[in-house]
């Protein structure tokens, strides 16, 4: 299929040509800077009624910046803005708002103790004759919401523990509830199950059909082509291209986010295979995952496959010394590993790269060098006290075999990309020359671009004889850098895949329990 759509995900199906009348939104030539720092020099997207409209780009291509433009949340320095064919200068999101945007974050920021339907109707409750909040009408307004998006979400929820993916329904009801006639999803899948995203995108489907423009912005590109009528394309805060989906394949517009010919995205090199690194026998943990064993050897890369909440980082995390596990045990090169002991794990030449490069990988407030060299704390002391020059040419060292992208060592790590934060996170556990290096989705919310560098790294990493266990929800991840694919199911192995016997729907079958004789 030309735009080698992947994962098993749908095209759309056939809507009709989008509205091209009067645009739901259009920005064009808009620009901001942040002191020096030009953020945006040309953001343009012209988005139709009717119509899903994809924005791509790498990190730093400026979409973020343009999002938060629509979103009010910043004010561009120049550039023409219309709603609806009318001029638009929004100060707030209160005014971005009320001219009919709303903005769907990856993160939905609900208020955890009020119900679904206060959620939705917050500061604008139904009142009663004597003016007190009319909770049945509220309750009806929130049902027919749900209704009309074909999600059944119980209005008198409490919102806490509700999943991301019904978060963001949540959301889209809101929206809609405010007569929202944009809507701009960021990132809205990265955290959503196969099931979940299917159901968003019926959602997203279901409200174009109605004539609501939406913006769809992904790094994901089978979920750009399957869902998604056209696609703009920005490069270094600047407008690149709009395409329609039917008439781009995926290398044409990877071209054109990183400017060159892009190569394999998955430069996975054979490297020999030495001696057992790594051995788990029959790890438990009661209720999470039963009976987990497998090897990893030196100069190999596995991969732990499988669907959302089928145990693979809950796996890894108790490797590691996180989670405590209930039976089984874990050797490094022979000797047995302490459990429950992150510390243990460091000093037997363990890292342990995180799912959650923010909460859980980086200080993002500390410089760069600080969090390239937390795993060095002691080899970089002298007397109790750390010379920060020391400190700042070790993370120069790793910055530049990594290619950090960063103006200065002394930058808050919170001002890179996400993909510059990725490789800071691999600088800190690389510098503690770990035999194993342990990595969770590591490409998730980085570009293309990025990803293929993070790949390449890999692969050196393992040509080095570094043993290496990847967690990705990303099957050509797993299928273009993976020797051997543990396919896991609810908690358990489930499949053991050579890479010359593995494929999508293998590895699919295999994660929904349905391949027999695998193992």
């Amino acid at each position: 299929m030309a735009n080698e759509v992947q994962h098993g995900i749908e095209p759309p199906p056939p809507s009709g040509t989008p509205a091209s009348g009067t645009p739901a939104l259009s920005l064009t030539g808009a620009s901001k800077t942040f002191g020096p720092v030009v953020a945006l020099a040309d953001g343009t997207i012209d988005l139709r009624a009717g119509e899903i409209h994809a924005l791509v780009g790498e990190n730093g291509a400026g979409k973020s910046t343009l999002v938060k433009i629509l979103a009010g949340v910043h004010a561009p320095d120049g550039g023409d803005f219309e709603v609806g064919g009318v001029a638009v200068s929004f100060k707030t999101p209160a005014d971005s708002k009320a001219a009919g945007v709303s903005v769907i974050y990856q993160e939905p920021t609900l208020f955890p103790d009020l119900t679904v339907a206060e959620n939705i109707f917050i500061g604008r409750q139904p009142r009663n004759r004597a003016g007190l909040i009319n909770r049945g009408e509220m309750r009806r307004m929130a049902r027919e919401l749900f209704t009309t998006l074909g999600v059944p979400i119980d209005p008198d929820r409490i919102a806490e523990g509700l999943s991301i993916a019904d978060q963001q329904i949540i959301e889209i009801a809101k929206a809609i509830s405010l007569d929202a006639k944009v809507l701009v999803m960021d990132e809205p899948t990265a955290a959503l199950s196969g099931v979940e995203v299917d159901r968003l995108f019926g959602v997203a489907r279901g409200l174009r059909d109605k004539g609501a423009g939406i913006l769809f912005i992904s790094h994901r590109f089978e979920e750009v082509f399957a869902l998604c009528d056209r696609i703009t394309v920005m490069r270094d805060g600047r407008y690149i291209g709009v395409h329609n989906t039917t008439d781009v394949t995926v290398p044409q517009i990877v071209k054109e986010m990183v400017g060159r010919e892009l190569g394999a995205l998955f430069p996975k090199v054979d490297a020999p295979v030495g001696e057992t690194v790594l051995s788990v026998e029959g790890l438990t943990r009661l209720g999470t995952f039963r009976d987990i064993s497998f090897e990893v050897k030196a100069g190999e890369i596995v991969a732990l496959a499988g669907l959302v909440g089928a145990g693979r980082t809950e796996v890894v995390r108790a490797v590691f010394g996180i989670d405590r596990y209930d039976s089984g045990s874990v050797t490094l090169h022979g000797k047995a590993l302490a459990p429950h002991n992150p510390q243990a794990a460091i000093t037997a030449g363990i890292g342990f790269v995180p799912e959650d490069r923010r909460k859980q990988g980086l200080v993002m407030d500390l410089s760069v060098a600080k969090n390239a060299t937390l795993t060095l704390r002691k080899a970089l002391a002298r007397f109790g006290l750390i010379s920060g020059n020391r400190e700042r040419r070790t993370a120069e060292d790793w910055s530049s075999r990594l290619q950090v992208k960063t103006g200065s060592q002394d930058y808050a790590v919170s001002t890179l990309s996400g993909g510059n934060q990725q490789k800071v996170v691999l600088a800190k556990w690389l510098a503690t020359e770990p035999t194993l290096l342990i990595v969770d989705e590591p490409t998730r919310g980085i570009d293309v671009g990025t990803k293929s560098e993070v790949h390449r790294l890999l692969s050196d990493l393992a040509g080095r004889g570094i043993a290496i266990i990847m967690v990705s929800s990303e099957l050509p991840e797993v299928l273009g850098m993976a020797d051997r694919i543990l396919v896991m199911h609810e908690g358990r192995i489930t499949a053991e895949l050579p890479r010359a016997e593995a494929t999508a729907e293998r590895v699919m079958s295999a994660a929904t329990s349905s391949l027999e004789g695998a193992l």
